[in-house]
C-alpha cells in the first residue's frame, strides 16, 4: 500500500490508475478508524479497482472550544487497519499541505446547513464542504463513500457535488453498530464505563420513535416527544435536538407520510454522540 502526504503525489497515483482504464473509489476519513471506516473501505473495494483512504483532521469544521487539540490520532495504526480492509492507497496530509495559508475561499451549502448539526456548530458544515470539495479536486473522477452515522452531512455533501457539478458519485452506507445499538464513532473513545453503560439510550429512544410510527403515530411533534422522554431518563446523557426531516431536503416534516429520517445528538461527558433512523409510512392499500 502507498502512502502519500502531498497533493501532487495523491493526484499523480490516482491520475496514473485511471489512465490504466482503473476507477478510483475514495473514502474521506478524520483517522482514528473503528468499524464503520472499515465498512467503507471494504465496499469501495468491492465496487472500485483502486481505493484511496483520506485521513486529515480538518481544522476548519472545529468551532472554538471543541476537540481539535485533542481529536484521537494515530497514523501507523489507521494505514495498517485500512490496508488489511482493502485500501491501495492512504493519503495523510499535513494541516500545511491542506491549507498553505489561511483560506479565504469556503464552501457554504446554504439551506441545509443550519439546522441541527449546524445550529449547535454554527460554522462546522461549512468547514466540512471545503476541505470535501478540496480532496473530491485532488482525488478527481471517482466514487466516494461516506457513512449514513452523518446524515446531514451526507446530505449536504450530496448536494455540493450536485451544486458544483463534480465528476464524483457519492454512495452513503449503512450505519455499523456496536452490539448494544450504538453507532459506530472516533469519539466514543471519550465515554467512560458509565457512559459508555448509558450512551445506547440515543439509539433506544430512536427506535421507540421508529415504533411508535409502526404503531400508527403520524404526529412528529408526538413522535420527538416520545425520543425526547426517553433520552430524558438517562441521567448520564443530555439531548441537544431530535427532528424528523425529509431525507433529501432537510426539511422538518409536518405530518408522518412516505419517507423521513428521525435524527437525534446526544451529550454524554465529553462524547456528543449521533444517530438517525429511516422512517417509512407505508401507504394506504
Amino acid at each position: 500500500m502507498q502512502v502519500t502526504t502531498t497533493v501532487a503525489d495523491t493526484r499523480a497515483a490516482l491520475d496514473g490508475a485511471r489512465r490504466a482504464g482503473r476507477t478510483v473509489g475514495l473514502v474521506p476519513t478524520m483517522g482514528f478508524l473503528h468499524e464503520g471506516h472499515l465498512s467503507l473501505i471494504t465496499r469501495a473495494r468491492a465496487e472500485c479497482d483502486v481505493v484511496a483512504v483520506t485521513i486529515f483532521v480538518n481544522p476548519l469544521q472545529f468551532g472554538a472550544g471543541e476537540d481539535l487539540a485533542t481529536y484521537p490520532r494515530d497514523l501507523e495504526r489507521d494505514s495498517a487497519m485500512a490496508e488489511a480492509s482493502g485500501a491501495d492507497l492512504v493519503f495523510a496530509p499535513a494541516v500545511e499541505e491542506m491549507y498553505p495559508a489561511a483560506p479565504l475561499t469556503s464552501v457554504v451549502v446554504a439551506g441545509l446547513s443550519g439546522s441541527m448539526e449546524g445550529a449547535t456548530r454554527p460554522t462546522h458544515f461549512a468547514g466540512v464542504a471545503t476541505v470535501v470539495a478540496k480532496l473530491f479536486n485532488v482525488a478527481g473522477p471517482c466514487r466516494a463513500y461516506f457513512g449514513e452515522k452523518d446524515f446531514q452531512q451526507l446530505v449536504v455533501i450530496r448536494t455540493m457535488v450536485t451544486d458544483l457539478s463534480f465528476d464524483v458519485v457519492v454512495v452513503g452506507c449503512p450505519i455499523v453498530r456496536e452490539p448494544d445499538g450504538l453507532a459506530r464513532s472516533s469519539r466514543n473513545s471519550y465515554l467512560t464505563t458509565d457512559e459508555r453503560a448509558a450512551a445506547p439510550v440515543l439509539h433506544r429512544a430512536l427506535v421507540a420513535g421508529v415504533d411508535a410510527v409502526v404503531g400508527g403515530e403520524r404526529d412528529p411533534a408526538v413522535v420527538k416527544a416520545l425520543v425526547a422522554d426517553r433520552v430524558a431518563a438517562e441521567p448520564r446523557a443530555d439531548l441537544d435536538y431530535v427532528e424528523l426531516v425529509d431525507p433529501e431536503t432537510l426539511d422538518p416534516v409536518e405530518r408522518l407520510a412516505g419517507e423521513s429520517r428521525l435524527l437525534a445528538a446526544v451529550r454524554c461527558g465529553r462524547a456528543r454522540l449521533l444517530d438517525n433512523l429511516s422512517v417509512l409510512v407505508p401507504e394506504q392499500g
